[in-house]
């Protein structure tokens, strides 16, 4: 049983490795769902982490179709990730029709080897998920993280299931979106996940003793809850074996 934590900030990665997660995705961006991070935020993320780094590389928020411009910043991104010594990537192209690009997909897994590539929710918006995962594999993937195409993996769990049972371990399926540590026991047992992954974030507020009033704005940041990890990675250890 692994425990995959979204690390948007430094902050948050240390906590998480303090908490007990195995591995961090490492975003910036969290409004628009994550795209790639600064290269000085992956370079301290690695300095400072000694559990498994994967980042996520998508140049933009929105869709999942990129231009050619945007396929070649992706190809830099992960030249970044190797050369910075990270652990994998994090990524997905789609087509028009909603289905896997391959071509594109598998030249990017090509170029991050020996790194670990995971095909992130892009696949939640394909249109044929048995025929996205089988594309996913082809490419060479280690896992796909998914809600089971819909918003929540707790409403997909049905999905993810059967496509636990068709990858035939083929692929590790990872559930992602509002799974907590009161639904990860849950969905282990429906579906037979063995690897989960989470923000487990909340809003923290500013520090500054000082606020311009007049701007009536909150200048608060995501941080990720240290207790709402331990507790769920207590809860894969006791009451998923």
């Amino acid at each position: 049983m692994k425990l995959e934590i979204i690390g948007f900030n430094i902050e948050s990665c240390i906590a998480a490795q303090r908490a007990g997660a195995h591995r961090i995705e490492l975003c910036d961006n969290p409004i628009e769902g994550g795209t790639t991070p600064s290269c000085g935020f992956i370079k301290e993320a690695r300095k400072a982490l000694q559990i498994d780094l994967y980042v996520m590389i998508r140049p933009r928020g929105g869709d999942f179709l990129y231009n050619e411009a945007e396929y070649e910043m992706m190809k830099a991104d992960i030249e970044i990730c190797k050369k910075l010594g990270c652990d994998g990537v994090v990524l997905g192209i789609l087509t028009l029709e909603g289905k896997v690009d391959k071509e594109k997909c598998k030249t990017l897994a090509g170029h991050a080897y020996p790194l670990g590539v995971t095909f992130h929710r892009a696949f939640d918006r394909t249109a044929n998920a048995m025929e996205a995962m089988e594309d996913i594999i082809d490419m060479g993937c280690e896992r796909i993280l998914t809600s089971g195409l819909k918003p929540k993996a707790i409403e997909g769990q049905e999905l993810i299931k059967q496509l636990i049972i068709k990858s035939d371990e083929r692929i590790i399926i990872m559930p992602g979106s509002g799974v907590t540590s009161g639904n990860i026991v849950s969905l282990a047992e429906s579906t037979g996940a063995k690897e989960f992954h989470s923000s487990a974030s909340f809003y923290k507020a500013s520090e500054m003793k000082y606020a311009n009033s007049a701007m009536n704005e909150q200048l608060q940041h995501i941080a990720v809850n240290e207790e709402e990890i331990s507790k769920m990675r207590k809860l894969l250890e006791s009451d998923c074996k």
